[in-house]
């Protein structure tokens, strides 16, 4: 085994300890079944959720419907997974980040660096998340090129967006808007667009770390100089390493103050070096305070959307 397949291997390791997927268990339902969502609505019950269904590797869907008129409102921090939503009941979704304000049937979000706000009424969305790495097969262009805001989905896929939007809006059960995504996911995908596995073992370093791994101590273990690894990385992830440690401890952070944890605690667990610095950062990637992100204080939508995905991709934002 050369020494790129052997450290992309371990990395995949890591990954899958440390940042999994939920691993298929004999008591776990066939990856073509419908997983229900088994949360204790905050709604009530004017919403419909589902999922999460594993819709392609390092990949899952999740699905909501506003059935109340409730309203979303989210501000969505900065994750470590790329994020497509695809809002399928004739309306559009009010999208304000970096760029401005947009007005999206449905759109695609890389690792942006700053939180948006996402807004609708009578929303009824498929929610698809996938690890960057898979990000290039899955939309067609590399992660760089979606930026740091949200990029309409028709500009990735095409004409294709539209109709299956009325393929899931046509559907009568989650089951079958699903497999709908998942069939569109199939299509699209193209394996030769993958990231170097130096690139893929660095980024499952990263998570596995927790977002402590240094970036001269990743270059060396790969054979590349920290120059080259740099650009590498930076080019087919989106971030910098030092970017993406920084938002992979953020997100770990983000976890602990969701679960009520105090800052101080979350700070020293997750290699902050005081509050002010846990502070900061919540500040960058989240455009809140610490006290501010407790489960408590948001929206039920929010704390419904965290719980529906489980412990497919551990991001809770």
């Amino acid at each position: 085994m050369s020494r790129v397949t052997l450290v992309a291997a371990i990395g995949r390791a890591v990954f899958l300890a440390a940042h999994p997927l939920r691993q298929q268990s004999p008591a776990d339902p066939a990856p073509s079944s419908l997983g229900r969502v088994e949360v204790e609505n905050a709604l009530g019950a004017g919403w419909d959720f589902a999922g999460p269904y594993a819709a392609a590797p390092d990949a899952a869907i999740i699905g909501y419907r506003d059935l109340g008129g409730t309203g979303v409102d989210l501000r969505v921090a900065a994750s470590t997974v790329v994020t497509v939503v695809i809002e399928f009941g004739g309306r559009e979704l009010i999208v304000d980040d970096t760029g401005g304000r947009q007005h999206l049937g449905a759109f695609a979000v890389g690792l942006p660096m700053a939180a948006m706000r996402v807004r609708g009424e009578y929303a009824e969305c498929v929610e698809i998340r996938m690890s960057p790495i898979r990000a290039h097969s899955l939309l067609g262009v590399a992660a760089t090129d979606l930026g740091c805001g949200a990029v309409p989905l028709a500009e990735l896929w095409g004409p294709g967006v539209e109709r299956l939007r009325e393929q899931l809006a046509s559907a009568a059960t989650w089951e079958e808007r699903f497999a709908l995504t998942r069939s569109m996911l199939a299509h699209r995908a193209t394996p030769l667009r993958a990231p170097d596995p130096e690139v893929i073992a660095a980024w499952q370093r990263i998570l596995g770390s927790g977002g402590q791994a240094r970036v001269g101590e990743l270059a060396e273990s790969l054979g590349w100089s920290r120059k080259r690894l740099w650009a590498r990385f930076e080019s087919q992830i989106g971030l910098t390493p030092k970017r993406a440690a920084m938002l992979v401890r953020f997100r770990r952070a983000a976890r602990g103050l969701l679960e009520g944890r105090p800052g101080a605690e979350v700070a020293a667990v997750c290699g902050y070096t005081d509050q002010a610095h846990l502070s900061r950062d919540v500040a960058i990637f989240a455009d809140r305070t610490p006290g501010a992100l407790h489960a408590g204080d948001l929206p039920g939508i929010a704390v419904d959307r965290y719980r529906a995905w489980g412990t497919f991709f551990q991001s809770p934002a």
